[in-house]
C-alpha cells in the first residue's frame, strides 16, 4: 500500500469518498467511474490509490436508497482546483454523496474492502465453528438420553404377557355388553 506523499510542493494529497447508487448495471457503473476519473483529470489530479467497496447498507435512506457502493480515491491535486472538483462531483448524476478530506501526513492507504472481505470469511468460520459445537453438544445429549432409556427399559423387563384366548376374549366382551349400567 502506498504512503501518501505529494510529488511536489504545488500539489496536495486528498482523499475523495464517493457514494453512488448500488442498483446500477455494470455498464452504467463503469461509465460513472470513468466520468469521475475524467473529473479528476479535469482538476489536474492524479489518482494515487483507489479502493472500490462492495454494496453496503446505509444508516438512513438517501434519495430513497438504503444501500450504496463506495469508491475511496487518493488524489494528488493542486489546492486551487479542489473547490471546482467538489462542485463538479456535487452535480454528477448517480453520485448520492461525496466527501473530500486531507489525510494526515504520512498516512498509508489501505484497502479496507480486502480487510472487510477477510473479516466476513473469519466471521463465517467462527459462526460455523459455533454451529458445529452446538451440534456436537446436541449429539451427546441425545446419546446420553438413549443410554438412560435403554437402562430403564432393561431394569423394567417383566415376563411377557400372554395374549387372551378367543374364548376368554368373547367372555369378557359379553360381560361388558351385558352390564346393566349400559342402557342400550
Amino acid at each position: 500500500m502506498p504512503t501518501l506523499t505529494p510529488s511536489s510542493e504545488d500539489v496536495r494529497v486528498y482523499e475523495v469518498a464517493i457514494m453512488y447508487q448500488s442498483d446500477l448495471d455494470q455498464k452504467a457503473e463503469s461509465d460513472l467511474l470513468k466520468e469521475t476519473a475524467a473529473l479528476f483529470d479535469e482538476a489536474k489530479g492524479r489518482i494515487l490509490f483507489q479502493d472500490p467497496w462492495s454494496k453496503r447498507g446505509l444508516a438512513y435512506k438517501i434519495r430513497g436508497f438504503t444501500e450504496a457502493k463506495f469508491v475511496i480515491s487518493y488524489l494528488e491535486v493542486p489546492p486551487e482546483n479542489i473547490r471546482e472538483l467538489d462542485r463538479l462531483l456535487r452535480l454528477q448524476k448517480g453520485i448520492l454523496r461525496h466527501l473530500i478530506v486531507i489525510p494526515p501526513a504520512g498516512y498509508e492507504a489501505v484497502s479496507f474492502e480486502d480487510r472487510y472481505q477477510t473479516w466476513l470469511k473469519t466471521r463465517e468460520t467462527a459462526a460455523e465453528t459455533q454451529m458445529h459445537k452446538k451440534e456436537e453438544r446436541l449429539r451427546q445429549t441425545v446419546a446420553e438420553h438413549a443410554k438412560r432409556t435403554t437402562k430403564r427399559m432393561e431394569s423394567k423387563k417383566q415376563a411377557p404377557v400372554e395374549p387372551l384366548k378367543a374364548k376368554e376374549l368373547d367372555e369378557q366382551i359379553e360381560k361388558l355388553i351385558s352390564d346393566a349400567d349400559l342402557k342400550l
